[in-house]
């Protein structure tokens, strides 16, 4: 019983140190990609810089929302109760 609840702990801590990793790689190259992009458009179309810019910021936003709730979720995984 005893080893079945560490196991089980172990398994929900390795996966939310997984899962965070995967959140902190996803949420750099989204927020990466959005950068280039943007400079791109800029370059394009400098007199769209303000709209382009502004688009950008805030998307740039909400991708960092998304990926800071799931830290969140990675977090409350990891220090969930595991008490069977």
């Amino acid at each position: 019983m005893l080893t079945s609840i560490l196991l089980s702990a172990g398994f929900a801590l390795m996966g939310a140190g997984i899962g965070a990793g995967i959140v902190a790689i996803g949420a750099g190259l989204g927020i990466g990609r959005i950068g280039g992009q943007a400079m791109e458009g800029i370059a394009r179309q400098p007199e769209a810089a303000g709209k382009i810019q502004t688009a950008m910021l805030i998307i740039a936003a909400l991708i960092e929302v998304v990926s800071l709730f799931a830290v969140v979720v990675c977090l409350l995984i990891a220090l969930g109760d595991y008490t069977f």
